[in-house]
């Protein structure tokens, strides 16, 4: 299937703090992206920046494309600027999604600021309702929190200065959880997130012994596994986060 498409854009609108929301019309739909998959979107219409920029899909509505993205950069700095109307090109969908828990298995979806965009997609696809863990730095990086209560079993809010939620981290509030649960044999984990953020549910999750899945970030030029830009350690040798990932094994990453 072809996979460099043109898309239009239709929305793209701040949120709140420095979060968007994108919205691209696709003609071509013949490819329907999974949960965890991701997207190459073009943000300029020069040469500066060259590259394009790896975003994960976070909604797919008939011929709409949706993703969040925090502007932390001249690309998405530039990304912010297209007004719609603009066409622009983009790739995708690429990558291996999540595996969808098994039925005796209870989710917990971790998700770091803008993260939440690929445990979202994620959660909406589940046909069970998840414990979903939310954290940032401030509220302001907080989005769809309404939306997620919708889906949500329970949803756990934390910050770092305390403007929403538990003042902390994600993992104290995790942490919290888990010491009230019996047992963690059933319980599968999915997170998405900043790298310190990742590692420590990772440490969590050995130390627990507790199933799950990271979707990993690296910065990447192509997207789809030519570049060897975003390759990471592993335990079975360096994979590419663009072609093996983003989704591994969250007892797989070798974290340096």
């Amino acid at each position: 299937m072809n996979k460099y498409l043109t898309a239009t854009i239709k929305e793209n609108s701040r949120i709140n703090g420095s979060n968007n929301l994108l919205a691209l019309y696709i003609k071509d739909t013949s490819e329907n992206p999974v949960p965890g998959q991701f997207y190459m979107l073009e943000v300029s219409s020069s040469y500066d920046p060259l590259l394009k920029r790896p975003l994960s899909i976070f909604r797919k509505i008939n011929n709409e494309l949706q993703f969040l993205y925090r502007i932390k950069g001249k690309g998405t700095e530039k990304l912010q600027k297209m007004r719609e109307g603009t066409n622009i090109s983009i790739i995708g969908p690429l990558g291996n999604g999540y595996p969808l828990p098994s039925e005796k298995q209870i989710p917990l979806l971790i998700a770091g600021g803008v993260g939440v965009a690929s445990i979202f997609s994620l959660a909406e696809k589940l046909d069970k309702k998840a414990y979903v863990f939310y954290g940032g730095r401030n509220k302001d990086e907080l989005v769809m929190k309404d939306e997620i209560r919708n889906f949500a079993k329970e949803l756990f809010i934390s910050t770092d200065d305390g403007s929403e939620g538990e003042k902390g981290t994600v993992i104290d509030i995790l942490n919290k959880f888990l010491d009230s649960q019996g047992s963690m044999e059933s319980l599968v984990i999915y997170v998405c997130g900043p790298l310190p953020m990742l590692r420590a549910v990772a440490e969590v999750a050995v130390n627990k012994k507790i199933a799950g899945y990271i979707s990993a970030e690296e910065n990447m030029a192509c997207g789809i596994g030519a570049c060897l830009g975003c390759v990471i350690k592993t335990k079975h040798n360096y994979k590419r986060v663009c072609r093996e990932g983003p989704v591994f094994s969250i007892h797989e990453i070798i974290w340096e």
